[in-house]
This record gives structure tokens, C-alpha cells and sequence, in this order.
């Protein structure tokens, strides 16, 4: 019986016990998020109305008040909503944003932290991934400095992102695309550079993308899939020169103060919802749409500071809802619109600047929008990178470098001058064609020159027609008088058009405007170079043209003329996912050798030689024959062009030079090693991480076996390669890509061991596919 009582008094003191545990518990969760406000108030120094606050203060049931207000859900802070609009934060010393947030940690269900205007200074501590259960996050208007730690990932929850007002550098971190659930991303007015992260192609659910007041650059990724966005702020930025990619549902758009050039797309016009659109203080060249004033939702348009064109009419019509129009300084001609006309309604309407018949403000003659527009134009919007037609493929593969000319100038600069003279006396326009005569000594010039093209031709180097001076009449009607639709490409160099000579040959002209005023003699020595740029593997010139301007003859641009290459890019057949061909690994191989051998020439065919080319897989072009021609690379003419722009510099010494020129020469060699590491995995490479990934699987792979070798490549090419000649490439690839650049190979040495590769696989071709060709053979 006693043992009995004994048993139940142990019961129940068990029962107590477990009883006042869990009320602890309770108690102990409630003080710790008491303290952390307690700790986070003198912190930030609150103002003198909360220093009553305690650790026994009813944090959940306390009134809001300007400074702070709490929310709660069963005894647990899920709002903190700090603001010092109204009281000045006077921080005290040895503030430190870590120890802010390691105390916002003791808050584990905090859904919405807002802390604005608090003078807040420090970087944004990697401990806000602990924050897990985060939806909103407002902290703007401070002083945050540094980068977004990659720990903002870890917010899986998050919703709005608002760091707007701070010091933030840095680029945004690719993790801000794992936020699936973001809507609101709002990053105005920091010091963010770089590029955009693509990852933002994948926020599905993003509705506000804001990121205003930067140094943002580059072209936008393609968010065209974001069909929830509907703001789109990029203003104050050096984004280009592509016009965004963007969804239709749009109903605010803003690139005001960008580098933007490749012209306005017409798809522009189904975005049926936009209210309001500003484009202006661009590089916008190209015709204007007028179809865009009638959007059914348009309130706000500006297109002002650009070199947009085209006639405007009267009959044009108009939202209903707009109230405020700027299409100043542009080269626009025609008469306004009667719907824009300012006893039209109560919209303001700015228009001046241009060409129009509209006298009300100020206008330019009709003669300078006419002769402005023939120095500038657009690259059509849907430019496919990856292949494609041979407009697409020019568009993306030659933009920012081309082979160039030679200055063969003969009797025939004089007699067309002559009649050029005569015919355009009486107009007296701001450009035209000058023709200077030559003195003996650079006709000399010019026929040895023209002796080395001979030469090269019995050589069979060159696959083009001879070189020629073209007048510039000829240009334009090869190109319809440089009409937009003939823009197949354009950079901040100039323009590319596709062109129909009179005996049918295609080509591609590249319109350069000359950033400085020289006489035609001064351009003779980088001619001069680009004349002996002709080779198999590298798209050759055809010609050139000088336009000067009449006050001092001086040159206005050149166009230079060259073959047009109809066929894809080499990555098209590679490591395109929609390719409908692909190459065997006969021609991988054969398309290694010319590229090397494009190199090669680049580097030794022409004194002094062309290094630091930054070649990349989409800037070598495929001919008919699928022989593979480099279409990008340091053209002599753009280079003493950016030099004339930014003036003179001071030169090192020629040891230094050595050394430079010596590293040059390795550059190419790595970027070499980037497309043969595409050419062999099949995959694309775009990035230092993709490189640096994909070349680790092929160390590895060289001390496993022949079956995880054929494993890791490109399944197209797993059956028909040798394990010989695949370890060639494997080794050389790696060698290429090797950090220190005086350990990558030599030109010379890519060819022989490419060569090498090539031969140790016929004898397996032969074994494999009998006497007949193996697939793929060239």
C-alpha cells in the first residue's frame, strides 16, 4: 500500500513536471523575441516616446506609432515596420549591421521586415539567409554598400525585394533567380554594374522589375516568358544595344537614359495594355511606328533624344487617353498628326527639333533629316544568335569587327569627282563623295599592293571577287539607298547592310562613321593592313568607299565591302538544341583546323599581326560548302578609329610591348581552347563557370577509361571517334585553357596536334566504314 502511494505521488510529480516544462517553454520563446526588439531599440537609438520599452512590455498588443509598429500571430512577431521619416536615427557608435540582424534572427517567424530611412550603414549581412520564413524585405533608403550576398537565395518565400536609395556595387548575384515566388524586385538608385543576371528570365510570378539609377550593362535578358510582368524600369543604365525582349502584358515600360540603338520593334504595337512608354535619350535609329500613339491604354509617350525616322501623316490616330507626347529631336518629317495637335485637347505635345512642316516649334529643313537618316539605321528585333538565315547570322556573328579594305585608288577617283562635282554643285549638301587624286610614290603603293592580291589569288587564298573602289552611287543602289530593310546588323561603330551589286554578287557593307575628321590620305596605312586580311577561313573584302564632309574634304565614313556568308554559325551545328544538322566528328575536327589556321594567318599573314581577337564559337560562320570562316576580330580601321576617339595615350617600352604582344597571342589560344571544348562536349559555354566545370570532366575523364571518355562527350559523335584522336583534343584543350598563359600551346602547335588528331582517326574510319567515306568526310 505504500509502495502503492509512493507510485502515484511519483505520477503526479512526473505529470508537474512536464506540466511546468512547457510552461517554460512558452515563457522562454516569448522573452527571447522581447529581447531581441529591447536590443534592436538601442540599436537604433529609438526615439525618446519608446523609451519606456522593456523586456515586460506587450510587444503584440502595443499601439503603432510613427517609428515602430509590431504585428503578431499567436504570441509570435510576424511584422517589424521600422521608419525614420519622422524622427532622425542618431546611431551609435561601433553600429554594426551584423549584430542588427543576428537579432532579427531570434525572430523566426517575421514575414515582413521594413527598415526605411534609418541611416543605416554596413553591408547587408550574409545572416539574412537565416530569415527563412522572409515574404517582404524593405530597406531602402539607407546607406547598404557592398554586394547582395548570394544567401538571399535562401528566402524561398520572398516576395518583394525593395533596396532601392543605397550604395549596393556589385553585380546582382544569378540566386535572385531561385526566388520563385518574387513579384516585386525594386533596386533603384544604387551602384550596381555588370550584366543582368539571366536567371531573371525564370521569375515567373515577377510583376515589378525596377532597377533604375545604375551602371547596369549590356543586353537585357529575354523576358519575354515573364507573362505576370507588367512594370519594366530600366532607366539610367548602359543596358544595349538590343531593344528587351519583353512580355505583351506590359503597362509600364521605361528605358529613358540607356544605349539602346537596334531600333523599335513593331511587336511594340500588340502590347495593348501599355499606358505609358519612354524610350528617349537613346541611340534609337530606324523608322517610328505612328501605330504605337494608337495603343488603347496609352497615357504617357516619349521618344524624345533619339535618331528615329519616317514621315509622320494627318490621319493618324491617337489613344484617347493621351495626355502627354514628346517626340523632340529626332529627324521625323511629314506634318503632326491632327489627333496630337495641341487644340486637340488638353495634352502637352513637344515635337521640336525635327524636320516637320509644323512651325509652332522649332524645326530643322527638310534637308538635314533627309541627309542625317542616310547615316543611320537599325538591326531588325528577332536577331537569332544561334544560326539561322544569313540575315540572322550576320547580324549576330559580325557585329564589332569585319575584314576590311585596301585604298587601290586609281585614275577613276578623278573622273567620277569631276562628274560628281558637276551634278552637285548647285545642291550644296552637308556630306559627299570626295575623290582625291594620289601622288606617284602611293600609286606605287597601291600596285604592289595590288601585285600581293594577284599573288594571293595564285595561291588560292582568296574565295571573293577582286578588290575594287566603289563610288558611293553604287553602294546605294546595291542597297536601295541604304533602305532599313536591307539592315542586317549594327554596333556603335556603324551599320551592316546586305547589298545586290549589278552583276548580282551579294554582299555585306559596313557603314563606319569616322569619330574624328582626317583627310582620306590618313586612313591609308590601316587600308593598307586590312587589304592583306584575305585568307579561306577569314571573310574577305571586296571593297571600300570614302563620303567627306564639304567644308574641309575631310572623311565623314567609309563603307567597306564584303563577301556575304549565307550559312549558320558553327555553334548551329554543334551544341544548337533545335539543330536540324549536326557535325560529325570528321568535321569537328576539319573545323578546328581552319579556325586555327584563321588564327595563324591573323597572327603572322599581316606585319604587325592582329591579336586579343576575343574569338568566340558564334563568330565563325559556315559557307555553302560548310568551310568555316571567322568573321570577328581586331579590324585595324575600328581600332586607330576608338584610338582617334580617345585621343592620344602614352606607350610603354618595347620590352613591354613584347610582352604584351607576347600575351596576345596566348589570348587567342584560350578562346581557341573555348570553342574546342564546346566542339567536343556539344554543349554551350558561355560563362567562366561552364568553362572551368567542363573542363574539370575532361581531366578527369583522361584517367578513366575509353568508355567514360566517350561518356562524357557529345552524344552525336560518341560512336564515331577514335579514343586516339579524342584524347588529342582532350589534352590540347586543356593546355589551351590553362590559367597561365605562358603554358597554353602556340599556334604552330594547335595545327600539328589538330593535324595529328585528324590523321590517327582515318585509319579508324577505314577500319570502321570499310573503303566507303566515312559520315561527315570533307
Amino acid at each position: 500500500m505504500g509502495i502503492a502511494k509512493t507510485g502515484q505521488g511519483s505520477c503526479w510529480l512526473l505529470v508537474y513536471m512536464v506540466f511546468l516544462l512547457f510552461n517554460l517553454s512558452d515563457e522562454f520563446l516569448e522573452p527571447s523575441q522581447s529581447e531581441a526588439i529591447v536590443k534592436i531599440k538601442q540599436l537604433l537609438n529609438f526615439p525618446q516616446d519608446l523609451s519606456s520599452w522593456s523586456d515586460n512590455t506587450d510587444f503584440c498588443n502595443s499601439e503603432p506609432n510613427t517609428a515602430l509598429t509590431l504585428m503578431c500571430y499567436e504570441d509570435n512577431i510576424t511584422q517589424l515596420h521600422i521608419s525614420g521619416y519622422n524622427w532622425f536615427p542618431n546611431l551609435p557608435q561601433g553600429f554594426s549591421t551584423d549584430t542588427l540582424f543576428s537579432n532579427l534572427a531570434l525572430l523566426p517567424n517575421l514575414k515582413v521586415l521594413s527598415l526605411v530611412s534609418l541611416g543605416l550603414r554596413g553591408t547587408l549581412p550574409k545572416k539574412i539567409g537565416f530569415l527563412s520564413s522572409l515574404e517582404i524585405v524593405n530597406i531602402s533608403s539607407n546607406f547598404f554598400y557592398g554586394e547582395i550576398p548570394g544567401q538571399i537565395s535562401y528566402l524561398k518565400s520572398l516576395q518583394t525585394l525593395i533596396l532601392d536609395n543605397n550604395e549596393f556595387t556589385g553585380q546582382v548575384p544569378e540566386g535572385v533567380g531561385l526566388l520563385h515566388s518574387l513579384s516585386v524586385l525594386s533596386i533603384k538608385n544604387n551602384s550596381f554594374s555588370g550584366s543582368l543576371p539571366n536567371s531573371l528570365s525564370n521569375l515567373q510570378t515577377l510583376r515589378i522589375l525596377s532597377i533604375s539609377g545604375n551602371n547596369f550593362s549590356g543586353v537585357v535578358p529575354n523576358l519575354h516568358n515573364l507573362s505576370n510582368l507588367q512594370v519594366l524600369d530600366l532607366e539610367s543604365n548602359n543596358l544595349g544595344p538590343n531593344f528587351p525582349n519583353i512580355p505583351t502584358k506590359l503597362v509600364s515600360l521605361v528605358l529613358r537614359k540607356n544605349k539602346f540603338s537596334l531600333g523599335v520593334p513593331k511587336e511594340l504595337s500588340s502590347c495593348y495594355q501599355l499606358k505609358k512608354l519612354d524610350i528617349s535619350s537613346n541611340e534609337f535609329v530606324g523608322p517610328f511606328s505612328p501605330t504605337i500613339l494608337s495603343l488603347p491604354s496609352l497615357s504617357y509617350f516619349d521618344i524624345s533624344g533619339n535618331k528615329l525616322t519616317g514621315k509622320l501623316l494627318k490621319n493618324v490616330t491617337c489613344s484617347q487617353d493621351l495626355s502627354f507626347v514628346n517626340l523632340s529631336s529626332n529627324y521625323l518629317t511629314g506634318e503632326l498628326p491632327d489627333c496630337l495637335h495641341p487644340s486637340s485637347g488638353s495634352k502637352i505635345v513637344l515635337f521640336s527639333g525635327n524636320c516637320l512642316s509644323n512651325k509652332e516649334q522649332w524645326q530643322h529643313p527638310y534637308s538635314f533629316c533627309h541627309n542625317e537618316a542616310l547615316a543611320v539605321s537599325i538591326e531588325p528585333h528577332k536577331r537569332k544568335v544561334k544560326g539561322g538565315n544569313g540575315k540572322a547570322v550576320l547580324a549576330s556573328s559580325m557585329v564589332g569587327g569585319f575584314v576590311g579594305v585596301v585604298a587601290i585608288v586609281g585614275l577613276a577617283f578623278v573622273v567620277v569627282r569631276r562628274e560628281y562635282v558637276k551634278q552637285k554643285a548647285s545642291k550644296a549638301p552637308q556630306t559627299r563623295l570626295i575623290l582625291e587624286k594620289v601622288s606617284p610614290a602611293h600609286t606605287l603603293k597601291l600596285l604592289n599592293d595590288a601585285r600581293y592580291l594577284s599573288e594571293t589569288r595564285k595561291l588560292g587564298l582568296l574565295g571573293a571577287p577582286p578588290y575594287r573602289t566603289f563610288v558611293l552611287d553604287e553602294l546605294r543602289e546595291a542597297t536601295n539607298n541604304f533602305d532599313i530593310s536591307n539592315l542586317i546588323g549594327a554596333s556603335s561603330s556603324g551599320q551592316i547592310y546586305k547589298g545586290r551589286l549589278t552583276d548580282g554578287t551579294v554582299v555585306a557593307i559596313r557603314s563606319i562613321k569616322m569619330k574624328r575628321r582626317h583627310t582620306v590620305q590618313s586612313y591609308t596605312h590601316q587600308l593598307g593592313r586590312i587589304s592583306k586580311i584575305r585568307y579561306s577561313h577569314l571573310v574577305s573584302t571586296i571593297g571600300h568607299c570614302f563620303e567627306c564632309y564639304q567644308d574641309d574634304s575631310s572623311v565623314s565614313r567609309i563603307c567597306l565591302v564584303f563577301e556575304f556568308v549565307p550559312n549558320v554559325t558553327l555553334r548551329g551545328v554543334i551544341s544548337e538544341a533545335n539543330s536540324a544538322q549536326k557535325f560529325t566528328w570528321t568535321q569537328r575536327m576539319s573545323a578546328a583546323i581552319g579556325i586555327a589556321k584563321g588564327i595563324q594567318f591573323l597572327h603572322t599573314g599581316i606585319v604587325p599581326g592582329i591579336f586579343s581577337n576575343q574569338l568566340k564559337i558564334t563568330d565563325v560562320l559556315l559557307d555553302q560548302n560548310f568551310h568555316v570562316k571567322i568573321s570577328k576580330y581586331n579590324l585595324p580601321l575600328l581600332i586607330e578609329n576608338k584610338k582617334m576617339d580617345a585621343g592620344p595615350s602614352s606607350s610603354g617600352s618595347k620590352g613591354n610591348d613584347g610582352q604584351r604582344l607576347k600575351y596576345e597571342e596566348k589570348d587567342d589560344v584560350y578562346d581557341f581552347g573555348v570553342i574546342l571544348l564546346e566542339i567536343i562536349s556539344g554543349r554551350t559555354i558561355d560563362t567562366k563557370n561552364d568553362i572551368d566545370v567542363s573542363k574539370d570532366i575532361l581531366i578527369v575523364s583522361l584517367t578513366a577509361d575509353e568508355i567514360a571518355r566517350r561518356n562524357i562527350i557529345d552524344p552525336a559523335v560518341r560512336k564515331e571517334c577514335s579514343d586516339s584522336s579524342l584524347r588529342t583534343l582532350m589534352e590540347l584543350c586543356i593546355k589551351c585553357l590553362s590559367d597561365e598563359p605562358s603554358q597554353r600551346p602556340s599556334v604552330e602547335d594547335l595545327i600539328w596536334n589538330l593535324q595529328f588528331a585528324a590523321q590517327v582517326q582515318d585509319p579508324w574510319n577505314r577500319d570502321t566504314y570499310g573503303n566507303q567515306e566515312s559520315p561527315g568526310h570533307v
